[in-house]
């Protein structure tokens, strides 16, 4: 047999190299944080995982909303134009209005509670919907917010009678109007300057934008999420379903394995967020006063009649996806 020249190995190597190449494939990843942010951390972890996995799969991925707006996301994923992102499930209520049962109030308790509605059948029923967009969930997460006030210390829903207050989101909103609130919508960036001037009397945010926006220099006492909490948004890391399917059997299981390290770090992430901001505040000499359980029944119910209500009202099945998500203990 004639033996291998030097030209004819490196022929071979090139033919071995061109197809690791034509096997390796990219996934593109786009959210609306900045690389700092948990969510970014959330990403990130996934894409170093995978890379060290070296099942010939990367993750590329595109923070601050440098490929698609914050809110748009959620369709060109369904679509198969983007293949990852860390979105806010609520953001797409307007396409499938269940899905703003990830913003509602006194739904999720605190984080630990937050991780059991995850593994429900709650969870599952939302999951078929969005199994009916093309997109599945890689990593669950929540992200949980508090109360501040500039005037007195807010924990029960009589605290809000006659304050303006900035809410985050329409069922919040709805509650707190309930409650004898009024309600001025702006975006996070504006809050500083309304507590500043006299434009609000209490907000109702996370508590990194209560941190990040340094909102302990116009407050008197924070309500952070501590046992209790009114404030949770879903906020997962999503993938196109057709395309993970589209992955090979070893891709597959490098990108969930990580995607489960990634939950864990998040949750408890999560729960660091809240007490950093605690910190934060008590730090500036805020005061701060936490929810009772008590407390949290008394919104509960107050929800009911309001945003609940008109939840059950504008969404065919509302009440049965509310029973499942009250049925997580």
């Amino acid at each position: 047999m004639k033996p291998f020249t030097l030209t004819a190995v490196a022929a071979v190597s090139a033919i071995a190299l061109g197809t690791a190449a034509a096997d390796a494939q990219q996934l593109r990843l786009a959210h609306q944080w900045s690389t700092s942010d948990v969510r970014h951390q959330v990403a990130q972890m996934i894409a170093d995982e995978v890379e060290e996995a070296d099942v010939g799969l990367s993750i590329r991925i595109f923070p601050s909303a440098s490929l698609f707006s914050a809110t748009e996301q959620y369709t060109p994923l369904s679509r198969g134009q983007l293949d990852m992102t860390v979105y806010p499930l609520s953001y797409a209520g307007g396409q499938r209005p269940e899905f703003n049962l990830t913003l509602m109030p006194g739904l999720v308790q605190n984080h630990d509670h937050g991780a059991r509605m995850n593994e429900s059948p709650f969870m599952e029923a939302l999951e078929e919907l969005m199994a009916e967009d093309d997109v599945m969930v890689l990593v669950h997460g929540y992200l949980a917010g508090g109360f501040g006030s500039a005037d007195g210390c807010i924990t029960r829903p009589e605290h809000m009678a006659g304050k303006t207050v900035r809410a985050a989101g329409r069922a919040f909103e709805q509650m707190l109007a309930a409650a004898g609130a009024s309600v001025s919508s702006m975006a996070s960036t504006e809050i500083y300057n309304g507590l500043q001037t006299g434009v609000l009397d209490a907000v109702n945010t996370s508590s990194a934008s209560f941190s990040s926006f340094r909102l302990y220099e116009q407050m008197e006492c924070y309500t952070p999420a501590a046992d209790y909490a009114l404030w949770f948004m879903y906020q997962p890391l999503l993938v196109n379903k057709s395309r993970f399917e589209s992955l090979s059997a070893e891709q597959q299981e490098a990108l969930m394995a990580a995607a489960a390290n990634a939950e864990a770090f998040y949750l408890e992430e999560a729960k660091a967020q809240d007490a950093a901001s605690v910190e934060v505040f008590r730090n500036a000499g805020v005061e701060i006063a936490e929810m009772t359980a008590e407390d949290f029944e008394a919104w509960r119910a107050l929800a009911q009649e309001s945003s609940y209500a008109a939840f059950v009202e504008q969404v065919s099945n509302g009440q049965e996806l509310l029973d499942m998500a009250f049925a997580v203990e």
